[in-house]
C-alpha cells in the first residue's frame, strides 16, 4: 500500500492494518486522544510463600490505545510491628505472570514467558510509583503483587498484624480516529511477514527534499516482544515483522525528530501470503488489486517450484471443555496425524480467557519406526510456516521426536488467551522420506501433574477470574512441588507425626483424675479432645506419613471444638457451681462454641470468648463464696501453691508458645509442647470432689428436720 502522509510538529501518526486484507492509507491529520481511567479496589498484601499469597489484578487495554500509564499506591498500617518492606510487582500481557521470587526450580519440560518486574520501596506510610508504556499490546494485562518472602512464622487470626494495602490504577490515552487502511479481500487471508517502508521524505512549507528524520515503529509493546523500531536515514527506512499475529490489528507509528518541521513521506506495505490447505494442497500465487483511494494493493506469495515453501496442511481440531480449567483438544479424524517432509502440518488450538489460569500440556508421540525426526513448533497468535532443521522454531517453543526419543512433553503454565498453532514437519537424511504418523495430545489442566505427591492443587479466584496453583508440603517447593532442596526426609516426617500424635496421650492423666473424682462429663470431653486431636494431626501431616480415618475438614473441626470445650468445662468445674446449673452451662456453651467454630474456627474470639466467660463465672463464684465465708477462697494455701499457681503457669506458658513461638520449621516441637502444657494444666487445675465435706439440709418431715451427711447415712432428730 502506498500513501502520502504529512506529519506536523508534535504530531503522532498511527495506522492500524488488518492483516486479513489489502488496504490503502488515506491522508490524515492530527489524532484525537481520549483519556480513560480505571481503578481496582485496594487489596491486603501478603508475604510470599506460594502463588496463592499474591494479589492478582486484571486490566483491559483497548485496541486503539496509544499510551498506558499505571499508578501503583501502597499504604502501610500504623501497627507497632510494621517494618519497612519493598513491594514487588509483576506484569504480563495475555495471562497471569509466572514468577519464582524464591529461586526454586520448575518441573522438567516447563516453558515460561518473560514478565515485567517492578519494585516499590516503602519509604513512608504511603508510597506510589508509575509505569508508562507506549503502544501497549491490546487485550488483558495481568498484575501480581506481594511482599518479601514469608519468614515462616505462623500468624493466628485476630492478633494485631501489620497491613499493606495495594491499589492499582490504569489511565489510557486512546486515538479514537486512528486511520484504518481501506480493506480489499484477498484470496488467501493469512500472512507470514509484514514489511512497512518509508521513503521520499520532503519537508518545509514548499515540501523540499530532505532527510527522513523519522522513527518507524511496527507492532505493539509487551513483555513477550513483538515490537520492531527503526530510525530512518537520508533515503528512508524499512521495518519487517516476521510471523505477525493473525486475525488482529497491527499498529504502524511514525514519529518526527524535529519539533518545528512538517515532514511528508511515502509509505509502502508489503504482505507475504502463503496458502493454507484443508483437504488438499493449494499453491500460492501473487495477486494485485486496486482499491479506491490513493494507492493499490499488492499481495506477494512468491512463485516457487518446491511445494514445501508454499503450502501447509491444516488439520481440523475438536475442542472439549471437561471441567473448570480442564480443556482437551483432539484431531477430528482420529488421534494420529500424518506428517510429511514436503510441507508442514498445522493444527489450531483456540484458548479463551477462562483457560489461561491453568497449564497447557503438549505431548507428541512418534508411531513410526524410521530413521527420521519430526520437528514441532508451538506458537501463539501466528504459526511457524517455514521450518528449518538448524533453527526450526525461531521464537516459538520447539520439540523433536525420533526413534531414540519417540515421545516428548512440554508444559506452559498460564498460557496466553490466543489461538495456538502446532506446526509439524518431517526431516530425514534420505531423499525418499515418505510419511510418518504422530499422536499430538494437547490439553489444559489446572496444575502440572496435580502437584505431585508433596503438593496440593488449589483453585484460586481474583474477582471473577479463576486460576490454579500448587501449595507444597514437607519442605518441597517449586511451581509443581518438585524441588527437593529443602525437602524433609522420611525420618523427619515420621518424627513429626509421632510427636504431634503421641503428645496427646498426656490427656490420659486428666481423664483418669476426672473419673476418680466423679467428673464424668469433663472426662468425656477430654477423651473426645484426645481422640480427634491425635487423628487430626495424623491426617494433617504431609508426604508419606499421613493417615486419615475420616474427612480432613471433619477431623479439624472436631479437634478445634474439643480443645475449646475442654477449657470451657475445666474452668466451669473450678467455679464450684451447682451440678444442675453447671451442666446447663456445659450444654449451652458447647452449642455456642460449635456455632462459632462453624462460622470461623480460626478466629481469635472463638477461643477467648468462652475462656473469658468461664473465668468470669469462676471469679464471681469464688468471690461469692469468699464473702459468704469471710475468708479467701479456696481457703487452703496448699491448694494455691501446689495446684492453682502451677496450673495457671503451665496454661500461660502454653498459650505463649502457641501464639508467639510457632513457626513452620519448629511446629512439630512447639505444638507438641502445647499439647503437654495444656494437659498438665488440667491435672493441676481440676478441683477435688466438693461433696466429701459438704452437708446439706433436707426439708422437714412430720414436724421434724432431717440432717444427712453425704459421707455416711446417719440421721438425727432435733
Amino acid at each position: 500500500v502506498e500513501s502520502r502522509v504529512t506529519i506536523t510538529p508534535d504530531c503522532l501518526l498511527s495506522v492500524s492494518v488488518d492483516l486479513s486484507f489489502n488496504m490503502c492509507v488515506p491522508l490524515g491529520g492530527e489524532l484525537t486522544l481520549v483519556q480513560e481511567l480505571s481503578s481496582k479496589p485496594a487489596q491486603k498484601l501478603s508475604r510470599y510463600g506460594w502463588y496463592g499469597n499474591i494479589r492478582l489484578t486484571m486490566f483491559h487495554i483497548p485496541d486503539d490505545t496509544v499510551v498506558a500509564r499505571w499508578l501503583f499506591t501502597v499504604t502501610r498500617g500504623s501497627g507497632f510491628n510494621c517494618g519497612t518492606h519493598n513491594v514487588t510487582m509483576y506484569m504480563r500481557w495475555g495471562a497471569p505472570p509466572v514468577i519464582d521470587p524464591v529461586g526454586r526450580l520448575f518441573p522438567n519440560n516447563t516453558v515460561t514467558s518473560p514478565v515485567l518486574s517492578l519494585n516499590l520501596p516503602m519509604t513512608s506510610s504511603q508510597s506510589n510509583t508509575t509505569f508508562n508504556l507506549s503502544n501497549p499490546a491490546p487485550g488483558d494485562w495481568y498484575l501480581a503483587a506481594h511482599l518479601p518472602r514469608d519468614d515462616g512464622r505462623i500468624e493466628h487470626k485476630g492478633f494485631p498484624s501489620c497491613s499493606y494495602l495495594f491499589q492499582p490504577q490504569l489511565s489510557v490515552r486512546r486515538a479514537v480516529d486512528t486511520p484504518i487502511l481501506q480493506a480489499t479481500p484477498l484470496t488467501q487471508s493469512f500472512v507470514s511477514s509484514l514489511s512497512v517502508s518509508v521513503s521520499g521524505c520532503t519537508w518545509g512549507e514548499g515540501l523540499m527534499n530532505g532527510d527522513c528524520s523519522l522513527s518507524l515503529t511496527l507492532g505493539s509493546s509487551s513483555p513477550q516482544g513483538g515490537l520492531v523500531r527503526v530510525n530512518c536515514s537520508l533515503i528512508g527506512c524499512s521495518a519487517v515483522l516476521l510471523a505477525p499475529p493473525w486475525n488482529t490489528w497491527i499498529r504502524v507509528t511514525v514519529d518526527s525528530y524535529h519539533s518545528n518541521r512538517t515532514t511528508a513521506f511515502s509509505d509502502a506495505v508489503t504482505v507475504v501470503v502463503p496458502c493454507v490447505c484443508v483437504s488438499g494442497l493449494l499453491h500460492g500465487n501473487s495477486s494485485t488489486t486496486t482499491s479506491p483511494g490513493n494507492g493499490s494493493v499488492v499481495a506477494e506469495a512468491g512463485r516457487h517450484n518446491n511445494v514445501s515453501s508454499e503450502c501447509v496442511w491444516s488439520v481440523p481440531v475438536l475442542r472439549e471443555e471437561l471441567d473448570v480449567l480442564s480443556v482437551r483438544f483432539s484431531p477430528i479424524n482420529g488421534p494420529n496425524v500424518t506428517v510429511t517432509h514436503t510441507h508442514p502440518t498445522l493444527l489450531t488450538y483456540p484458548l479463551n480467557t477462562q483457560s489461561t489460569g491453568g497449564t497447557l500440556n503438549l505431548e507428541i508421540t512418534l508411531n513410526t519406526v524410521r530413521n527420521s525426526s519430526v520437528m514441532a513448533c508451538l506458537s501463539s497468535w501466528a504459526p511457524v510456516l517455514a521450518l528449518n532443521y538448524s533453527h526450526p522454531c525461531h521464537t516459538a517453543v520447539g520439540l523433536s521426536v525420533n526413534v531414540s526419543v519417540p515421545g516428548t512433553v512440554i508444559r506452559l503454565p498460564f498460557p496466553q488467551a490466543a489461538t495456538w498453532y502446532l506446526t509439524l514437519q518431517l526431516f530425514c537424511n534420505s531423499s525418499d522420506c515418505g510419511n510418518v504418523t504422530v499422536t499430538p495430545q494437547l490439553h489444559v489442566s489446572a496444575c502440572i501433574e496435580d502437584c505431585g505427591t508433596y503438593g496440593e492443587c488449589r483453585l484460586l479466584r481474583s474477582f471473577s477470574y479463576l486460576y490454579a496453583a500448587c501449595v507444597c508440603k514437607a519442605g518441597w517447593s517449586g511451581w509443581g512441588c518438585t524441588d527437593d532442596i529443602t525437602a524433609q526426609s522420611y525420618g523427619r516426617q515420621l518424627t513429626a507425626v509421632l510427636l504431634l500424635t503421641l503428645s496427646n496421650l498426656l490427656f490420659i492423666p486428666p481423664i483418669v483424675i476426672a473419673v476418680r473424682r466423679c467428673y464424668i462429663t469433663e472426662a468425656s470431653v477430654y477423651l473426645f479432645t484426645m481422640f480427634f486431636s491425635t487423628f487430626y494431626h495424623a491426617c494433617d501431616q504431609p508426604g508419606l506419613t499421613v493417615m486419615c480415618i475420616m474427612d480432613y475438614d471433619t477431623l479439624q473441626y472436631c479437634d478445634f471444638l474439643g480443645s475449646v470445650c475442654s477449657i470451657w468445662v475445666t474452668v466451669l468445674c473450678m467455679a464450684r457451681v451447682r451440678d444442675t446449673f453447671k451442666h446447663m452451662l456445659f450444654m449451652l456453651g458447647t452449642l455456642l462454641i460449635a456455632m462459632s467454630m462453624q462460622l470461623d474456627r480460626r478466629g481469635l474470639w472463638n477461643m477467648l470468648g468462652p475462656i473469658l466467660c468461664a473465668v468470669l463465672a469462676m471469679v464471681t463464684s469464688w468471690v461469692y463464696r469468699g464473702l459468704k465465708r469471710k475468708q479467701c477462697y479456696p481457703p487452703s494455701w496448699r491448694r494455691w501453691v501446689l495446684f492453682l499457681l502451677p496450673g495457671l503457669a503451665s496454661a500461660l506458658v502454653g498459650v505463649c508458645v502457641y501464639v508467639f513461638a510457632e513457626t513452620e520449621d519448629n511446629y512439630l516441637y512447639t505444638h507438641s509442647l502445647w499439647h503437654v502444657l495444656v494437659a498438665s494444666s488440667v491435672v493441676f487445675l481440676l478441683p477435688p470432689r466438693e461433696t466429701d465435706s459438704m452437708n446439706t439440709w433436707s426439708p422437714g418431715v412430720c414436724g421434724y428436720t432431717l440432717c444427712h451427711s453425704t459421707k455416711e447415712e446417719l440421721y438425727t432428730v432435733t
